[in-house]
């Protein structure tokens, strides 16, 4: 009878590691959320496991085969004990095998894991602690270790690091191009992949494009304005244009067409959403839907306004241009011959990866601050180029056709 306590009280622990295993790892970001909101020792050890995986499922491992291995030995003696001496040793075999393997299966596998799925927050908050405490008792701290070692060396053994980088990613899918003709299919699979490394200056439309209304005009040179810019939603501007102070709505003004010029249309100004300009679009994207947003507006380290940034502007770079009956269908390039191309200064140099075979790396790797192609000649020469005047970055000639006094306007790339 005490060997069958024991065993009761084993199964009940190879019941609870079992369900910690299915719980630690299928939880949700939401559920990460939750357990990095809750400031107690349960939520903070949960954390701590999560950091360290190939540590945790190597503690569950050596926990789960020693209850389990425990539970075998002592169902063969105490069934040796209860079955009668004249039944037939296969029979025994059998009873042991099945029997046993059948109850560890449904009451320490099966039953605890499915409960764990469905409530993993509690089972990893009430498993975390006691997980902790037992991985530093000798002897399962010296066999996880050994565990972890072996799995290491079994690693690297047969493959090494199986790390992909999304450089890898894009990698592998520009080797694909040759075996499909579908362009946008590529196009597609690359966006996605570059989507969480691309930051919001990248794709905003710069602070000196940005068509903006002052709070001095009156109501009817706002709805001048509107009509010749043709946007849904304009940013509002006090004193300089750097200093956005709020979005309006083309919608909300619907109501009041007919009103006089007094009318007091700042009164349905909404607020601006200002992010750093630095923020990767993914984030940005997941703040849009959950704010219901559309644009934001971003701020450099000064706060002050350097561009902004829409929803469109984000999906764009997945699934590309992105246009309707509003749109001025611009030429924003033109090839000259089969090495030469012409482009307007204000292209992004993500444009200019994507339209010119030419390696990003080349200009990743000793750009700063510069988004585009005459912000990007203006930093590596410290100055406005004037006319005809060239940077050279490896095979790659950057000539200025035209510039003023305030940025360059077109530039003719050469490709040696």
């Amino acid at each position: 009878m005490i060997y069958v306590l024991i065993i009761l009280v084993l199964l009940v622990f190879s019941a609870l590691i079992s369900g910690s295993e299915s719980a630690f790892f299928s939880l949700k970001p939401k559920d990460l959320e939750q357990l990095r909101e809750n400031d107690n020792k349960n939520s903070q050890a949960v954390l701590d496991w999560l950091n360290r995986p190939k540590e945790l499922l190597a503690t569950i491992l050596v926990l789960n085969n020693f209850v389990n291995v425990g539970i075998v030995i002592l169902s063969t003696i105490a069934l040796d004990y209860f079955l009668p001496d004249y039944i037939h040793p296969i029979v025994r075999v059998l009873v042991d095998l099945v029997g046993i393997t059948t109850i560890i299966l449904i009451i320490g596998e099966v039953v605890p894991k499915v409960f764990a799925s469905q409530n993993q927050l509690m089972v990893v908050e009430k498993m975390a602690l006691p997980l902790k405490f037992v991985s530093k008792v000798p002897p399962f701290s010296s066999l996880k270790w050994l565990l972890n070692a072996g799995s290491a060396g079994i690693q690297n053994l047969f493959g090494g690091n199986t790390n992909v980088s999304s450089d890898d990613l894009v990698e592998a899918i520009a080797l694909t191009k040759e075996e499909s003709a579908d362009e946008d299919e590529h196009r597609l699979l690359e966006g996605i992949v570059k989507f969480s490394k691309t930051e919001a200056n990248q794709i905003m439309t710069p602070r000196i494009e940005v068509e903006a209304i002052s709070t001095e005009y009156d109501f009817q040179e706002v709805l001048n304005f509107i009509l010749e810019a043709g946007y849904s939603r304009i940013p509002v501007f006090e004193s300089t244009e750097d200093n956005i102070v709020g979005i309006l709505y083309i919608k909300d003004l619907l109501p009041f067409l007919n009103e006089p010029k007094s009318f007091d249309w700042k009164q349905h100004v909404r607020k601006p959403y200002f992010v750093p300009e630095n923020k990767k679009i993914n984030d940005l994207l997941q703040e849009f839907k959950t704010m219901k947003m559309h644009m934001a507006v971003l701020v450099d380290e000064y706060g002050g306004a350097c561009g902004i940034v829409t929803l469109e502007d984000i999906l764009e770079e997945i699934v590309g241009d992105i246009t309707d009956e509003f749109d001025d269908q611009e030429v924003v390039y033109s090839i000259v011959d089969e090495s030469t191309y012409l482009f307007e200064g204000r292209t992004s140099l993500n444009d200019l990866y994507k339209i010119v075979d030419i390696n990003p790396e080349v200009f990743e790797k000793i750009k700063g601050e510069s988004e585009t192609i005459g912000g990007f000649i203006v930093e590596q020469a410290g100055r406005i180029l004037k006319n005809n005047e060239f940077i050279e970055i490896g095979n790659i000639k950057l000539v200025v056709e035209s510039s003023d006094k305030r940025r360059v306007k077109t530039v003719k790339i050469r490709i040696s």
